[in-house]
């Protein structure tokens, strides 16, 4: 699976990426910023691999911009009927982080969950002490939970249009930067239609498209799907 849009490729997870990610998950200024800190081994990543490739409400992207991997996105925890899911990111070049480039990558997953697939709500969970993940965030439009004030690893919670309100500003600027280019393609690969993906997605696809009107969508040679959003 990929989304793609401006020059920002997310790809779902592959077996040859563990190893890179797993490094950078170990590195100190990583660590620091998530629930789990203790050293993750090889044969526990490739355990962690395993398990979540099998799974449909699990997935986890590689960030690509101009076709460098500079972090990893997750979209976990995925309820399909519930229509919820949580989100993470983490960029090992950490230069990013100063850039557009982390909102536009929430902004893509954001968007094919409620533009494409026609959900209300996304979940996050941001340890407290990471000030910095709490400002990106609420910049998104997350507010904290009820209930979450003394939590270590607190729950934040994104609506519809406290995302639109939030990032009206940030979407003209890229909008303009990138020509009014601003369409996006999710590509649903023969992997993940053998995985089940493509049965959990389309439900939402019809009723987007009776909600909203059509969005085009094609095969291509290779067996992939591509919906543009």
């Amino acid at each position: 699976m990929k989304l793609i849009k401006y020059d920002i490729v997310l790809e779902r997870l592959k077996e040859a990426d563990i190893e890179l990610v797993r490094q950078h998950r170990n590195s100190e200024q990583i660590r620091q910023t998530m629930e789990y800190r203790e050293y993750i081994t090889f044969e526990m990543q490739r355990e962690w691999f395993e398990s979540i490739n099998k799974d449909i409400n699990q997935l986890y992207f590689i960030i690509h911009y101009q076709s460098k991997k500079i972090g990893l996105l997750n979209a976990k925890n995925i309820d399909w009927e519930k229509q919820i899911l949580e989100s993470g990111i983490f960029l090992w070049e950490t230069n990013y982080y100063e850039t557009f480039i982390p909102a536009i990558v929430s902004i893509m997953i954001t968007d094919m969950c409620f533009e494409l697939l026609g959900w209300d709500v996304i979940y996050a969970h941001i340890l407290r002490s990471n000030d910095r993940a709490i400002k990106y965030n609420k910049s998104l439009g997350y507010v904290l939970c009820e209930n979450q004030e003394d939590k270590e690893n607190q729950l934040y919670r994104l609506t519809l249009q406290s995302f639109h309100q939030n990032t009206q500003k940030l979407r003209k600027a890229v909008s303009h930067l990138y020509s009014g280019k601003d369409e996006a393609y999710l590509i649903v690969e023969p992997s993940d239609i053998a995985k089940g993906i493509l049965l959990q997605l389309e439900p939402f696809f019809r009723l987007v498209r009776r909600q909203k009107g059509n969005f085009e969508s094609y095969s291509n040679a290779d067996g992939s799907i591509t919906f543009a959003f």
